[in-house]
């Protein structure tokens, strides 16, 4: 509130106020600039007293940017992310060194003067003019906080920091303004706090919390003399006085500044001049900022925390509002990362596929019934060097992934799903030749396919009949072309949307057969939160990574939040459960079984073997593992992966062992309930007609899971399915 005026007319400050910009504003902006006064003063005393009235009243005081720490759910330190190194803290949390440092060697009148230093002023216009150049200047310490603050609401705009630091009159005659308001309303005390805690020391380090650890390792409330010292001579010039790249003349104006102190009776003469007799010690704690310094391969996971921030608009109405809120920082954010799960599933991706290989490898866990993200990790390390990505190749590309990788046989679960709910039973027999054509026309969401391609099986023994059970442990690509015909595609678009199945790319699912084959490109993450469906007895929860958020003050701020909903009966998410351990236990997926404990899952591969898969299941966790080339260039024959050489990749052979040891890992010593099933005997009925043809097993020696009509065993032969994606070479990049 403002001071009441005398007489209706202007304050005593705004009286000061205009006295100076009358009689010394124009010596004191020259003053502060470090300009010549001769030939200048004429020109800078016309119209500041017009330009000082019309300057705003407030000083805006934006949030300071600080650290945002991001934790795991045990609250763990997963990384330090931020645009400036700062941590704020009182002044009683400083040494009273350092406030003493700062005062002698940058204001040494800052406790008897006001916003401006009238004295201070004179002396460097005389000096100045006696000198006809650049000799000293005269900024206050309240001066330079407020230019500070200035720097500080540009931010990381360029544009906006050159005009924040640009030495003309006008910003100058701004500067002063705010000045005096801020000497009327804080107080010497806080603008001291305020300044110790916004100036830039060097080093990344932004105030001087950051610049003690940054160069002592230590809080800055228990820095020595010869260390406040130090601190206070690097403000004036970061890049000039570093102690790290030039000792020897951080320690001349260390001494410099301690010989300051004790002028004005900071210090004795004996305690600056034993002070100035120690050596420089430092104990550099390296800068730490980003995702990339996340141990375990957590930096996908805190990247993803990031993209979490940016796309939700809790955060900000629109991406640069929300962009603004992360770099300004000061946040802690509690995840759901579980370390022991973390751990797990980098040990067992990284063990079998190197940073070096030909492809990568990426695997996701998460928890059913909550949407919990426990673990993410992948082959190929955070970073910008050789063998290294800053892509995250377990999610969407709206997140920061890529277009995603055809999941291949994986997909058939939500078939078999689809199937179920539009009356289907486990019964449900095709019997299914070598060779087939695609059924056609077939019903869709908007009307019909047609279509003339041929789909085979890589084995010619695989012949029917067969019933759901036997066909989804043995990965038949024909039985379920002839369920989708049979019951049409839109069921089956349904079920995906409501298992969180969608592209990676953001692109809706194809309304063709292909579906049944796993063409649409997915991500790790949202295959594994699918099948967390069937865990959680056909409820789908939407993934989170966030548990909580406070601010600086310890303020929580709203999150998001997971979503849940039913997406098929309990009756249905039993009969999946069983299919699935039949995987498991005498299918396609034997390799990725579990000991000791109920699993269910199923294996994947895409045309070509541009990818492979493995994702399963117990009640508590759902993973998915995927492996393949992520710009969709390498197919996966005559490979060596982890040192093991693979004539052909399988889903059994690769992600599945790599799912197996991630998730005995991650559930070491954590409870082993079983899945709920039904019986799957042979119910007698809808027995079918005969029609169709053989499948292809994803199993070392049985063939795997075929994206198209043609056999792996040899090159594509280029055509296409009328009406299809090219299946054969141009999906899953």
């Amino acid at each position: 509130m403002g001071k009441k005026r005398d007489g209706g007319g202007l304050t005593k400050t705004q009286q000061a106020a205009k006295f100076l910009g009358v009689s010394v504003l124009a010596g004191a902006v020259l003053a502060g600039l470090a300009l010549p006064a001769a030939g200048a003063l004429g020109l800078a005393a016309k119209g500041s007293v017009e330009g000082f009235d019309e300057i705003p009243a407030n000083l805006k005081t934006p949030p300071l940017s600080q650290r945002t720490t991001i934790l795991d759910a045990n609250g763990g330190e997963i990384a330090k992310v931020y645009s400036r190194d700062r941590t704020v803290v009182d002044l009683k949390d400083m040494s009273p060194y350092v406030q003493k440092a700062i005062v002698a060697i940058e204001d040494a009148r800052f406790y008897q003067h006001g916003a401006i230093d009238l004295k201070g002023i004179l002396r460097a216009v005389n000096k100045n003019a006696r000198s006809g150049g650049v000799s000293e200047g005269a900024s206050t310490l309240t001066q330079q906080y407020v230019k500070n603050v200035f720097i500080e609401e540009a931010g990381d705009d360029p544009d906006k920091v050159a005009q924040a630091t640009q030495q003309t009159i006008g910003r100058k005659v701004k500067e002063l303004k705010y000045a005096i308001q801020v000497e009327e309303e804080l107080g010497k005390q806080k603008i001291l706090q305020n300044y110790l805690n916004i100036t830039f020391f060097g080093q990344q380090a932004y105030g001087v919390e950051a610049a003690a650890q940054r160069y002592f390792s230590k809080h800055a409330k228990d820095l020595t003399l010869d260390e406040s010292a130090l601190l206070a001579g690097i403000v004036q010039s970061p890049s000039r006085y570093d102690p790290v790249n030039d000792p020897k003349e951080a320690m001349r104006r260390r001494n410099t500044v301690l010989q300051r102190m004790a002028d004005t009776k900071a210090v004795t003469q004996a305690q600056a001049e034993a002070a100035a007799k120690k050596p420089i010690k430092l104990k550099v704690s390296r800068p730490k900022n980003g995702c990339i310094t996340a141990g375990s391969g957590a930096g996908f996971f805190c990247d993803y925390v990031r993209e979490v921030l940016l796309n939700d608009k809790a955060f900000g109405k629109t991406r640069k509002e929300r962009g603004k809120r992360w770099n300004q920082g000061g946040l802690t954010i509690r995840t759901t990362l579980d370390p022991q799960t973390q751990k797990s599933i980098q040990s067992a991706v990284t063990g079998r596929v190197y940073d070096n290989d030909p492809v990568a490898g990426a695997a996701v866990i998460v928890q059913p019934g909550t949407g919990k993200i426990l673990g993410m990790g992948q082959s190929r390390p955070y970073g910008f060097g050789t063998n290294q990505t800053q892509m995250n190749l377990s999610v969407d590309q709206k997140m920061g992934g890529g277009a995603g990788y055809q999941p291949g046989s994986t997909f058939k679960p939500v078939i078999a799903a689809a199937a179920l709910e539009a009356g289907k039973n486990p019964g449900q027999s095709y019997s299914s030749p070598y060779k087939m054509q695609y059924p056609s026309p077939v019903s869709t969401c908007t009307g019909q396919w047609s279509g003339n391609a041929p789909v085979e099986n890589e084995n010619t023994s695989e012949v029917g009949p067969y019933d759901m059970k036997e066909a989804t442990a043995k990965s038949v690509n024909t039985y379920f072309v002839q369920l989708i015909s049979d019951i049409g595609i839109c069921p089956v678009s349904k079920m995906a949307a409501k298992m969180g199945v969608e592209r990676a790319n953001g692109n809706k699912l194809e309304q063709s057969p292909a579906i049944a084959l796993g063409s649409p490109e997915m991500s790790p993450l949202t295959m594994a939160n699918a099948y967390a469906t069937f865990a959680n007895e056909g409820v789908y929860c939407s993934p989170v990574a966030i548990e909580s958020i406070t601010d600086t003050t310890g303020k929580a701020l709203t999150v998001p939040k997971t979503s849940c909903h039913r997406a098929m009966s309990q009756q249905i998410s039993k009969t999946i459960n069983a299919l699935l351990k039949g995987v498991v236990e005498d299918g396609t997926g034997k390799q990725a079984g579990l000991q000791g404990r109920d699993s269910a899952g199923k294996t994947g591969t895409s045309d070509s073997r541009y990818a492979a898969w493995f994702t399963g299941y117990t009640p508590n966790m759902a993973g998915a593992v995927w492996v393949g080339d992520p710009a969709h260039k390498r197919r996966m024959f005559d490979i060596t992966i982890g040192g093991s050489f693979h004539d052909k990749v399988y889903g059994a052979d690769t992600p599945g062992p790599i799912w197996r040891e991630a998730m005995s890992g991650a559930l070491s010593g954590r409870p082993a309930p079983s899945l709920p099933t039904v019986a799957l005997g042979d119910s007698g009925k809808d027995k079918g007609d005969g029609k169709g043809g053989g499948g292809r097993h994803d199993r070392p020696g049985h063939g795997g899971d075929h994206g198209g009509g043609h056999n792996d065993d040899k090159p594509s032969d280029g055509w296409q399915i009328p009406g299809f994606p090219d299946l054969f070479g141009g999906m899953g990049g």
